[in-house]
């Protein structure tokens, strides 16, 4: 008869550092692809106002902004919003919470600039919804993935 000798004792990571960079990688990951989606969910509502007539021209200098820049802007500002949740995550005790708010409040400060641009009507307006394009996207996804990894 074979005999084994099995305690049961399992080796647990040196400290919680282990889990804490599992979390924030997941949240890293969970936004990065969030973000490709922001950037073509956003550049697809731009391009589908263009083909209706939106011309997204800024009075000031005259210049049209091209699809390409609502993709990298798109892309810019929704990896800053990564980086809040990560810091959220690390150093706040309700990090979902915390970043709903400051997210809401970051793209209700967003929509001012559309509003001073002197741009025509359809272009404001069009301005306007592909700010909260992104936000739709990011914002619950990155608050979902925060309330996951810290219950």
């Amino acid at each position: 008869m074979n005999s084994t000798n099995d305690t049961g004792v399992v080796a647990a990571p040196a400290s919680g550092r282990t889990s804490h960079t599992h979390r924030i990688r997941g949240l890293a990951g969970t936004g990065l692809v969030a973000t490709l989606a922001a950037m073509a969910a956003t550049t697809l509502a731009a391009a589908l106002a263009q083909a209706v007539g939106v011309d997204f021209e800024v009075p000031d200098g005259g210049e049209t902004i091209p699809l390409s820049g609502f993709a990298v802007v798109t892309g810019f500002f929704s990896v800053v919003g990564i980086v809040i949740a990560v810091a959220l995550l690390r150093w706040s005790a309700r990090p979902a919470e915390r970043f709903v708010w400051t997210a809401v409040s970051l793209t209700a400060i967003s929509l001012v600039p559309p509003l001073l641009a002197g741009a025509d009507s359809a272009t404001t307006t069009a301005l306007l919804g592909l700010h909260l394009v992104p936000a739709a996207v990011m914002i619950p996804t990155l608050a979902r993935s925060l309330r996951t990894r810290t219950d």
